[in-house]
């Protein structure tokens, strides 16, 4: 399975979970991938909610589907703020539309709801946002990780191993 020069696009906004970013920034680094911290453009760095800082590349709006490989959107308190901005939702409707991989885990599915592309999809998330989903289309179920075609979704930070494996399995294809 290799990733070897991909371009694996990051959102990030104040208050992302640490972990859920950074994890799978160092996975994808250390399989060879390139990967770009996208923000919403409200400031060039931001404070996950443990404190660490991440330096954003490029504003959402400066990024196509077409310029990368696939998608992560992490949780905690980001995604209530990533949802508000037209171009992230763009981003995420143009990767999701072209099928590349999109994998989102914890509070990050109110991003997919937001971008109106559960609709038929099997996924998981925190718990807190499973009625969120299911309003928007979605079968819900309880699982550490579950793919649907392009999609990739997990639940919280322990989901992590099982949902970078699976992700990166479909960067490989």
């Amino acid at each position: 399975m290799s990733v070897v020069g991909k371009r694996i696009a990051v959102l990030v906004e104040h208050h992302y979970q640490d972990l859920e970013v950074w994890y799978p920034v160092m996975r994808l680094r250390e399989a060879g991938a390139r990967v770009l911290i996208v923000g919403t453009g409200s400031a060039s760095e931001y404070v996950g909610k443990y404190g660490y800082p991440c330096k954003v590349d490029k504003p959402a709006d400066k990024v196509k589907a077409s310029s990368i490989d696939g998608l992560v959107i992490p949780g905690g308190w980001a995604p209530d703020k990533l949802r508000m901005y037209d171009s992230v939702l763009d981003l995420v409707r143009e990767t999701n539309r072209a099928k590349k991989p999109v994998a989102c885990i914890c509070h990050g599915g109110w991003v997919l709801v937001s971008a109106g592309v559960l609709r038929g999809c099997k996924v998981t998330s925190y718990v807190a946002i499973r009625d969120d989903m299911v309003n928007a289309g979605a079968k819900w179920v309880d699982e550490e990780v579950v793919v649907d075609k392009n999609l990739v979704t997990s639940r919280k930070p322990d989901d992590l191993p099982a949902f970078m494996k699976e992700f990166i399995k479909l960067l490989s294809i």
